[in-house]
């Protein structure tokens, strides 16, 4: 039996990471994509720029952690969907800032209620006194891409 031999794919931590992101985010994705008809990356920024307010497209990659493609195509989908506009940035026409219309704002007052909600519910899963441990650890985890964070 060779070293090799003894990997175990469900033992892996990014594969269990991925695994446990996997089951933990269907039931939340199921509300926002069947209510607001929004994508995973469509509900970040809009959380995003709920929680922060005003942002380019450029401060909302550094903060969230998400590819400026991906972004783009999000902020071009929520604004047809009425849910964020533009602004040109006065001393950079190249960048925009964007804020949410009143639209917007009301999908994620309705999403950060049914997001806490839904929090609620998977953590009710975890042993209390494990639960603060378990989100430590995720956040150093998650840390590890933003080293200067």
């Amino acid at each position: 039996m060779t070293k090799a031999d003894d990997f175990d794919l469900q033992d892996f931590l990014p594969y269990l990471l991925n695994q446990a992101a996997d089951a933990s985010s269907n039931g939340f994705q199921s509300y926002y994509k069947a209510k607001y008809g929004m994508l995973r990356t469509e509900w970040r920024v809009l959380f995003h720029l709920g929680r922060y307010g005003r942002m380019t497209a450029k401060e909302i990659c550094a903060r969230a952690g998400i590819h400026k493609t991906k972004v783009s195509r999000a902020v071009r989908a929520l604004e047809q969907k009425r849910y964020l506009t533009r602004t040109e940035v006065p001393k950079d026409r190249r960048h925009e800032e964007l804020q949410l219309t009143r639209q917007g704002q009301a999908a994620y007052g309705d999403l950060s209620l049914e997001a806490k909600r839904y929090d609620r519910a998977l953590m009710s899963q975890v042993p209390a006194a494990q639960r603060d441990m378990l989100r430590a650890c995720l956040r150093q985890i998650a840390d590890m891409r933003n080293p200067d964070a």
